[in-house]
């Protein structure tokens, strides 16, 4: 996706206009969220009654743009078990990634059929813009002759499948791709698995499903994969990568089935983990976060499989006020008992959505953050888009 240059012009008017107050305990910082309205110490202090005021502001943000407001719980309603939010869907009702529904005592896309989904394709260039850049094998030639093209170096003049999904089992109110809301809710444009298949060319060594999250739509992402998988060989092309950019809330059972498909051809596992603390992580993301880490100890326990490319790797957004050293020493520290090798990705984070109002992580947060992740015993750590760090704060 192109970045967006605005918020550049738009970040010091938004950042100025000054301190915010907790609800919770009154104190005052311009590093509290204007709809969160809790600092990140009486998320940690006070998680049941932080938890029930995010919740609202949850509910809000997603009755304003026509998304269930709740994951679905209807006792008379059908269970989706495509996502680990295993919705309760009533009759004629929407899961919670708003591309699911109830139709007719069946579990049915919106669409009437798993083979097309909101979502949107497009070709980009290698080395591209991935939170594994910097040992992917497309970027690097790691892996090489089995996994890449090229030996030490990018694969210049090829590219990745890039697959956005027009949905979500989060709702993360930091989002930096918060357009998929609005595919989700009107159902298009449309991507089918004949489209995907008709990208694959000698030219194309990978894709990647990302979105939006590939979870709610999992049932469409593996079929195009096996049906590419299937056509790159036909074509007779030596690598054909398989990644997943994803928060990690798959239904477990199918967890092993991505596994399957990055382990056999070399791509790569990215999972977004958005903090340690539970009440964190549900004011920030609207889900407490723990199947995500369930996962990731699951797809842990089989990189060891592969070691030549790593089958996971684990990125974090800073958002200031909120994803601190705490949050991250944290969960370096949980990656770190799982392997030690595991990469662990830094990103820096830009007002998006409904954080508007925050800076730029600054280059302080974001380098305590690193040592901070360093400290708790893994060996392989970066710090992504750099040239987003900020002094602000």
């Amino acid at each position: 996706m192109v970045f967006d240059y605005r918020f550049l012009f738009t970040r010091k008017s938004y950042f100025s206009l000054g301190k915010r107050k907790c609800i919770i305990c009154g104190k005052e910082s311009r590093l509290i969220s204007k709809e969160i309205k809790i600092c990140v110490d009486c998320l940690r202090k006070y998680p049941e009654q932080s938890m029930k005021i995010a919740e609202e502001v949850h509910k809000r943000i997603r009755k304003e743009i026509g998304l269930p407001p709740t994951v679905p719980r209807d006792p008379k309603g059908i269970q989706c078990t495509i996502c680990g939010n295993r919705c309760m869907i009533p009759k004629g009702g929407r899961g919670y990634c708003g591309v699911i529904e109830n139709r007719d005592g069946k579990i049915t896309p919106i669409t009437g059929s798993f083979d097309r989904v909101p979502g949107l394709v497009y070709l980009d260039p290698h080395p591209t813009n991935c939170v594994a850049e910097w040992f992917c094998p497309g970027a690097t030639g790691r892996g090489y002759p089995k996994y890449s093209l090229v030996d030490n170096g990018p694969e210049r003049g090829y590219y990745n499948i890039a697959v956005f999904y027009g949905s979500c089992n989060f709702d993360c109110l930091f989002c930096q791709n918060w357009e998929y809301r609005n595919m989700a809710v009107k159902g298009k444009p449309l991507l089918s698995i004949d489209e995907l298949v008709s990208k694959v060319s000698r030219r194309t060594t990978c894709v990647c499903f990302f979105g939006g999250d590939p979870g709610p739509n999992i049932i469409h992402a593996l079929k195009a994969s096996r049906e590419m998988i299937k056509e790159a060989t036909r074509k007779k092309m030596r690598v054909f990568r398989i990644c997943w950019e994803t928060n990690g809330l798959m239904n477990p059972n199918i967890v092993d089935q991505v596994v399957e498909l990055s382990l056999e051809t070399g791509g790569i596992i990215k999972i977004d983990v958005k903090a340690w603390t539970p009440s964190v992580y549900y004011a920030l993301t609207g889900n407490d976060g723990r199947l995500v880490f369930e996962n990731i100890k699951r797809i842990a326990k089989r990189i060891h499989e592969r070691p030549e490319v790593p089958l996971l790797t684990v990125s974090t957004l800073l958002v200031p006020g909120y994803v601190d050293e705490y949050e991250v020493e944290n969960i370096a520290r949980f990656l770190a008992e799982l392997d030690p090798e595991i990469p662990y990705t830094l990103l820096a984070f830009h007002p998006e959505y409904k954080m508007l109002e925050l800076p730029t992580t600054s280059r302080n947060h974001a380098y305590r953050a690193l040592e901070a992740a360093k400290r708790a015993g893994l060996k392989h750590v970066s710090i992504g888009n750099i040239w987003l760090l900020s002094n602000a704060y």
